[in-house]
């Protein structure tokens, strides 16, 4: 019976098993499909250390309508599952107030702190230090009264002492050539991290995790059950035990919770991109069109277009329309951007209504320890979230206060 077994294959489930893994316990992940199958693959590659405000906010709440109205928009909601979305829409709502706004930023902000403290000693750990790029994002806009609009959220950001530049037209241009005339202002974050493609860098981890003797296993895990020194594992393939057990699966981890009696309100953002060839465009930062929610990045892969949100669900197939749509805005957004050849991508990025994660151990027995719910920042926060689990798994006092990201707090 391995010490822990952690469900999910993803950059946090396996970063969570690397962690604890290094505190000397043996470990087992179950994944139901692949490593690297699910968000880690597609996502933007960004560590976005600078991205404390939640997504649930009055500013969101304030363009929603005009998105919504939109099917191929920023923001988009497909009517069959309208119904089904709506209590957790609700609860977003709800989080969009100031005062909750505000402790959200502080929560997201202490977990920020902490995964980029960890980030550089985990990838030299890992034998990934030559995947980090510090190549920084420029967040672009189409006038003065759209930067205007931003200053609330960059004035909070330079109380956490993030530093950022807004410039004008000729000062973007220096720093990335060749972006359309519409774009009259922006602002440069020094501070932001990418990897050089983040599917690459997740099966890096799963190399490193099986190499230190660890073991990954394919199977879809049905349920958990509390027994005398551990968790009882039910999978499509039978029964098994571990003493503790990490729940870091993504999309799905509300399912397997509800074993334990828990209703945790995790929904799905669904992501789209096109990934092109590297002669495509040239990239010298992530470029953000906040604007119309979507960022173009540059890989070791290729140039990726993607973002924005589709609240849909596990089920409903891909609108690929969506990929198609950011991609021609890319091409009048950077005239010089060759669109053939790319690869479209979807993928599901978990989601609480409040935008933090849930962090900490499971109502209905200490040896089970959530780690889900990053929404766009699993990538970003995979380090520090690790060494809060790994804590917590060899039950060391916390780095920073958790109580925020408790899985009971709905």
């Amino acid at each position: 019976m391995p010490d822990v077994v952690v469900i999910g294959a993803g950059v946090v489930g396996l970063s969570a098993a690397i962690a604890a893994q290094a505190r000397g316990l043996s470990v087992t992940v179950l994944e139901r499909e692949a490593p690297a199958a699910g968000a880690s693959a597609g996502n933007a590659g960004a560590f976005a250390f600078t991205d404390i405000l939640p997504l649930a906010s009055p500013g969101i709440l304030k363009k929603a309508p005009k998105w919504l109205l939109d099917p191929l928009g920023p923001l988009s909601i497909p009517p069959s599952y309208a119904v089904q979305i709506a209590p957790w829409m609700f609860r977003f709502w709800r989080a969009c107030s100031a005062s909750r706004v505000a402790h959200s930023t502080a929560a997201q902000t202490a977990l920020m702190d902490l995964s980029r403290a960890e980030l550089e000693p985990f990838l030299a750990e890992t034998g990934t230090a030559a995947m980090l790029r510090k190549e920084g994002n420029l967040q672009v806009y189409e006038s003065q009264a759209e930067l205007n609009a931003s200053l609330p959220g960059w004035k909070v950001r330079e109380k956490h002492g993030i530093e950022f530049h807004h410039m004008d037209a000729s000062a973007m241009a220096a720093i990335q050539p060749g972006l359309a005339a519409r774009f009259t202002h922006g602002t440069f974050t020094p501070g932001w991290y990418s990897i050089a493609d983040p599917k690459l860098y997740t099966l890096a981890l799963a190399d490193h995790f099986q190499a230190k003797g660890g073991v990954i296993e394919r199977t879809e895990v049905l349920g958990l059950h509390p027994v005398d020194g551990g968790v009882e594992i039910t999978t499509r393939n039978g029964t098994r035990r571990a003493k503790r057990v990490v729940l870091a699966a993504g999309a799905f981890s509300h399912q397997v919770a509800r074993s334990l009696g828990e209703t945790i309100p995790l929904e799905t953002e669904r992501g789209y991109n096109t990934t092109l060839p590297l002669d495509a465009f040239d990239l010298r930062t992530q470029v953000t069109f906040g604007g119309h929610g979507f960022v173009v990045t540059r890989l070791s892969t290729g140039i990726r277009v993607g973002g924005a949100v589709e609240l849909g669900g596990l089920k409903l197939p891909p609108n690929f329309r969506r990929s198609e749509a950011m991609l021609e805005k890319a091409r009048a957004f950077l005239p010089g951007l060759k669109p053939d050849g790319g690869v479209q991508w979807m993928g599901f990025r978990p989601s609480l209504p409040d935008s933090l994660p849930a962090i900490g151990r499971a109502r209905a027995t200490p040896n089970v320890v959530y780690a889900f719910g990053h929404g766009h920042l699993g990538l970003t926060q995979s380090a520090g979230t690790a060494r809060l689990v790994a804590d917590l798994l060899t039950d060391r006092p916390m780095t920073i206060d958790i109580t925020s990201f408790s899985p009971q707090r709905f």
